[in-house]
């Protein structure tokens, strides 16, 4: 994956304007008649152009582009962010961009099994659960595949769609760990259980798991989920990855941000950063130091679902993972465009998250429940 993507570019050629578009809607009719062919000619004629090959397009109307993928043809060691330059002086393109490479923030040196989930005891989860359990809430995972029949995860995963390529949606370690973290079952005698075990998540296969310690996704495959989340509304979207600033992604993050989803992402404080240094994306963090808006959440020696069984994770990712099935018990509390955002969270000085106080503050059922709480409710 990550050699391919090396090699591409993104082109986006603006898609017309709604009320000229053939057709009533986008899918069943949208692409036919003139418009979709004149950009596909288009494309082609600045393929050749630039001395690069065709491969595919991907329509993204909530941001109004057609995103082409071209590639450099073999032999051809011209820097792909030049020629995307070069791509982009033309009237008649939105933009160009070389193609991305982003990973996931998995830890991998921890591997000791160890018995009790973090969030147990620092978040005291089974207090958290009498207020809110994440009912009707549901959570986008951009990531690696998810095992959807893992015990824990049965009846959780309401859709698992495979967005690098045409094959049933593999079981992948760190998209599976990820989801179990969120919401794996509280009805089970096994396992542990998820922060809000009855949200249901939307499994957006972005990213492939090259090995134990790698899992890689591109920015047109990242574009196709997020796209996905934006056209299906999902309140909550985890993306536990970072790259480069890319600016396919920063639109529609953008665009999620505008209809009232919120992007949760894992932080990486050796790098750019992106998407969790972007604007209204929550960003998370399993240690300090932090940079300024950044929270920290349990990600040290976390029990998840593995692809067979248990096991013990570690980083960022599942920090953010974390937050956001937090975020879906506050959802299903508030249920308001101020549920699900950073200032709605409850944290102490140095951005540790208080998810007692977090919840108390949204709640107004009378439940009465026993929390430590870090730091005190705000007025």
């Amino acid at each position: 994956m990550a050699e391919a993507a090396e090699r591409q570019l993104l082109v986006m050629l603006p898609l017309p304007k709604p009320h000229f578009r053939p057709g009533g809607g986008y899918g069943g009719s949208y692409g036919e008649g003139l418009s979709s062919p004149a950009r596909r000619r288009l494309a082609a004629e600045l393929a050749r152009l630039h001395g690069l090959e065709l491969q595919r397009d991907w329509p993204m109307q909530p941001i109004g582009v057609d995103c082409f993928v071209m590639r450099l043809p073999a032999g051809d060691d011209r820097p792909p962010q030049q020629v995307a330059e070069q791509l982009a002086k033309d009237p008649r393109i939105a933009w160009a961009q070389a193609m991305q490479v982003f990973r996931t923030q998995a830890d991998t040196r921890h591997k000791p099994l160890f018995a009790a989930q973090p969030a147990a005891s620092q978040w005291q989860l089974a207090e958290l659960h009498r207020l809110a359990t994440g009912r009707g809430v549901q959570v986008a995972v951009i990531d690696s595949g998810i095992a959807a029949q893992h015990p824990e995860l049965v009846g959780q995963v309401i859709a698992n769609e495979n967005l690098v390529d045409e094959r049933p949606t593999p079981a992948e370690s760190h998209g599976t760990a990820v989801a179990g973290i969120i919401a794996a079952r509280a009805d089970t005698a096994q396992g542990g259980i998820g922060i809000a075990p009855q949200a249901r998540l939307l499994g957006l296969r972005a990213c492939v798991q090259r090995s134990e310690t790698e899992t890689l996704c591109t920015s047109l495959s990242l574009a196709k989920a997020l796209l996905a989340a934006l056209q299906r509304g999902t309140p909550v979207i985890n993306m536990s990855l970072t790259g480069p600033p890319d600016r396919l992604l920063a639109t529609l993050i953008d665009q999620a941000t505008a209809r009232g989803q919120q992007v949760v992402a894992a932080l990486d404080r050796g790098a750019a950063s992106f998407p969790a240094s972007h604007p209204g994306v929550l960003a998370v963090a399993d240690a300090p130091p932090l940079p300024s808006g950044a929270v920290l959440a349990p990600g040290r020696d976390v029990p998840s679902t593995q692809t067979s069984g248990w096991g013990l994770v570690s980083g960022s990712s599942f920090s953010a993972a974390h937050v956001s099935g937090l975020l879906a018990l506050m959802r299903e509390l508030g249920g308001s465009r101020e549920a699900l955002s950073r200032g709605a969270l409850v944290t102490d000085a140095n951005g540790r998250i208080d998810a007692c106080a977090s919840l108390l503050a949204r709640s107004s059922s009378g439940t009465v429940v026993h929390c430590h709480r870090l730091v005190k409710t705000p007025e």
